[in-house]
């Protein structure tokens, strides 16, 4: 019970203090009080502060902006397809037929779209679990891999921070990296599958959007905030920019008709303002580049083509590098196309965003992935290696040319090391296999090829004539013959 007064006081008290907030001017190292330069300088920019817009904890508002607006959408779903489009590789001595039930198993489990689902669902929502479904377990005891039975794991359960509710009082006691994070969470009433069950936190793939500081995240839950919170000034910049350029287009071409007494006309009513009504109707119906515009001599008939346009596309494309740098999602991935066109943005862009994605795989994703592939190895009934762990594939696409140098490279490396007695053509075999998942070549050697080999070492190649220095020679004796 002392847990949990202690973690609801101190919620509360932190929420007084945001109430407590005021305006207070701040000097920075710079300041000219006659030139009014400088933050306390009595000038606008003093004015300026960071307001508190926690639209994380309005769910239909995160919601709206995921599906109405695509740079939302963009925003949410481009981190989660890059985490998971690869998958993974499986690293430790299991046979091929293994590592391929092992894989199909996932496919048919849907595990990488749960895993996206739950990467998506915690940048939206800023936090979101994948509750691992054990046939036959309770789910609100520890996961022991070792008790998992043939079958018995029916994939992931994704849910997010709305549909469970974690237990604030009971906290994670033991040492490690969930240490003070919530033990257990019960599903709502009104989830789809399972409600009102309750889950132990070692059954969950856990994920949050941005993690927050102790006492921020106190307030939410112990969860993140949603990537959206960040950008929700910078978002309504960009989409208010860009729909006020699209609406600019009808007023690009203005036509101005002058028209004498059109005041007493109009106020007038009747007959008259029927006739003009019925005369502009004409002139519009039978306007066109070819066609001729009759007006009474008395009137006057302006056209102006309209210049606001000048410098709009810098400021859109402004804003859209902001957005990017916010995400940390170069421009040619985040729109599709880089201010300077496409391509301009570069390799070194892309390379550096699947370096931080790579990052984040690792971060977030390695232990609880590996977890998960246990699971699934446990339920296909195969006895996994102490050395086993998974190795998230590389996002960046090679060229047919860089495959074949690399698979050159390898066949090489694989003869030296054959043909010096180092290795046998069995293991010769199974490292050239290994690679045609990187190069795509020497693909199609079998299981049969495979176990035909020789497993005992190659004789060493001999030495050919000349391949030895003789140390005793002059120089330029040891050279051969061009």
């Amino acid at each position: 019970m002392t847990a949990k007064r202690s973690v609801k006081g101190v919620a509360q008290r932190a929420s007084r203090e945001e109430k407590k907030i005021v305006k207070s001017a701040t000097g920075d190292s710079f300041q000219n009080f006659q030139a009014r330069l400088g933050m306390g300088a009595d000038n606008l920019m003093s004015a300026s502060q960071y307001g508190f817009n926690p639209i994380t904890r309005t769910r239909t508002l995160l919601e709206w902006v995921h599906r109405g607006s695509w740079l939302g959408g963009v925003a949410v779903d481009v981190v989660a397809d890059d985490m998971t489009r690869a998958g993974v590789d499986l690293k430790g001595q299991l046979h091929p037929d293994q590592v391929e039930q092992i894989q199909e198993s996932a496919n048919e489990l849907g595990i990488w779209n749960a895993i996206n689902d739950t990467i998506k669902w915690s940048r939206l929502y800023g936090g979101c679990l994948a509750f691992m479904m054990i046939d036959g377990q309770d789910p609100s005891t520890p996961l022991r891999l070792n008790t998992i039975r043939k079958g018995q794991f029916r994939g992931l359960l994704v849910l997010d921070r709305w549909m469970v509710e974690p237990h604030l009082q009971d906290l994670v006691t033991d040492m490690g990296p969930e240490m003070g994070l919530p033990k257990f969470y019960t599903i709502t009433a009104d989830s789809p599958a399972l409600p009102l069950k309750k889950i132990h936190h070692s059954r969950c793939l856990r994920l949050e959007g941005i993690r927050l500081p102790y006492w921020q995240r106190v307030m939410e839950n112990m969860w993140g905030i949603s990537v959206l919170e960040r950008l929700y000034d910078r978002m309504i910049a960009f989409d208010s920019a860009t729909t006020g350029a699209a609406q600019l287009v009808y007023k690009s071409y203005l036509r101005t008709f002058k028209v004498e007494d059109l005041r007493e006309i109009a106020s007038a009513g009747g007959p008259a303002l029927q006739g003009l009504t019925q005369y502009v109707n004409m002139m519009a119906r039978f306007q066109s580049i070819e066609g001729i515009t009759m007006i009474d001599m008395k009137d006057d008939f302006v056209a102006e083509t309209h210049g606001a346009f000048t410098g709009l596309d810098q400021v859109i494309r402004q804003l859209g590098e902001q957005l990017s740098g916010a995400l940390q999602i170069p421009l040619v991935r985040l729109f599709g196309q880089s201010p300077g066109g496409i391509g301009s943005d570069g390799e070194s862009a892309l390379r550096t965003y699947y370096d931080n994605v790579k990052n984040q795989q690792k971060a977030r994703l390695g232990v609880p992935v590996t977890r998960i592939y246990r699971a699934m190895a446990a339920s296909e009934g195969i006895k996994l290696p102490d050395g086993f762990s998974v190795d998230f594939r590389s996002l960046w696409q090679l060229t047919d040319l860089e495959k074949a140098d690399i698979a050159g490279k390898v066949a090489e490396a694989v003869v030296k090391t054959d043909g010096a007695g180092i290795t046998t053509p069995k293991m010769a075999l199974e490292e050239l296999r290994i690679s045609s998942h990187t190069t795509g070549i020497f693909g199609s050697i079998t299981d049969e090829d495979v176990a035909k080999a020789a497993d005992v070492p190659s004789a060493p190649m001999p030495e050919m004539p000349g391949d030895k220095e003789d140390p005793d020679a002059a120089p330029g004796e040891n050279q051969k013959d061009e």
